[in-house]
C-alpha cells in the first residue's frame, strides 16, 4: 500500500470517528473520557476536544506511573488545555505500602482495585457516557469489544460505553497521530507496548502480545474493563 493510499484509508477512519463522537458529544455535558495517555487514547482526546475542548478526561493517578509518563502526561494538558481530572485512590501510596505491604506484588487484583477500580467506577457514575479508547487487536480478552455497550457499575447504575477505535490496529492509531502531529509518549521507543504503572510493566513477554509485559504475565486486564457479576 502506498503512502497516499495509507493516508487515503486513515483519513476515512478518522472521519468515521469524528462522526461517531459528534453524535454523543455536540450539546452534551454528561460525556467523560477516559485517558492512560497511551497513544490510542491520545488520539481519542485528540478528536474528542476538537467537538468539546472542555470534556472532562479522566486520568486514573495511581502513584506508581512511570515518571515519563506524568511528564507527558502534565505536558499534553498543558499544550492541549485539557479539561484534565486526576482520579485518586482513596489512600496514598505510602498508607497504602504501610498497611498492607507491596500489593502490587502479593495481590496485585487487590492493588488494581484499590488504585484503579473503585476511583474510576465511582467518578464514571456521574456521567451518562464513557468514551474509551479500547481496541480488539490489543488483547484477547477484547476480541470481542463492541464499539458501544451499556456498561452496569457497581451501584447499578449504567452508562453508555463507547470505544470508536475497537476495530482500529497499532498500526491505524500510530499513522493517524503521525497525520495530526500527535507525540507519542517517549515510553514506546524504549519498546514497551502496553504501559500502565511501573512496577507492573515490563517490555513485552511475548513479541506477538502487546500486553505481555503486564502483571509479569500473571493476569492481563486490571478490571476496569470487567462488569461486576449481579448479586444473587
Amino acid at each position: 500500500m502506498t503512502t497516499v493510499e495509507i493516508h487515503a484509508q486513515v483519513s476515512a477512519k478518522l472521519d468515521e470517528v469524528r462522526a461517531a463522537l459528534a453524535r454523543e458529544i455536540t450539546g452534551s455535558h454528561d460525556v467523560c473520557l477516559t485517558c492512560s495517555f497511551q497513544s490510542e487514547d491520545v488520539l481519542l482526546t485528540k478528536l474528542a476536544i476538537e467537538l468539546d475542548a472542555k470534556i472532562p478526561i479522566l486520568f486514573l493517578d495511581t502513584g506508581y506511573h512511570f515518571p515519563e509518563n506524568y511528564e507527558y502526561r502534565d505536558r499534553i494538558a498543558a499544550e492541549w488545555q485539557l479539561n484534565l481530572i486526576n482520579l485518586l485512590p482513596a489512600k496514598t501510596v505510602a498508607e497504602q505500602e504501610a498497611e498492607f505491604g507491596l500489593l502490587y506484588q502479593s495481590a496485585p487484583d487487590q492493588c488494581c482495585k484499590l488504585r484503579k477500580v473503585e476511583p474510576l467506577f465511582k467518578a464514571i457514575a456521574g456521567y451518562r457516557v464513557w468514551l474509551t479508547g479500547l481496541r480488539r487487536e490489543q488483547a484477547k480478552s477484547r476480541a470481542l469489544l463492541e464499539e458501544s455497550a451499556i456498561f452496569t457499575l457497581p451501584g447499578g447504575k449504567q452508562v453508555l460505553k463507547l470505544a470508536p477505535l475497537a476495530a482500529w490496529t497499532t498500526k491505524d492509531v500510530w499513522y493517524a497521530c503521525e497525520q495530526l502531529s500527535i507525540p507519542l509518549l517517549p515510553l514506546y521507543e524504549r519498546g514497551y507496548s502496553s504501559i500502565g504503572c511501573e512496577p507492573c510493566t515490563s517490555l513485552p513477554l511475548n513479541p506477538d502480545d502487546p500486553r505481555s509485559g503486564r502483571w509479569g504475565g500473571r493476569k492481563v486486564e486490571c478490571g476496569i474493563h470487567i462488569e461486576v457479576a449481579p448479586a444473587r
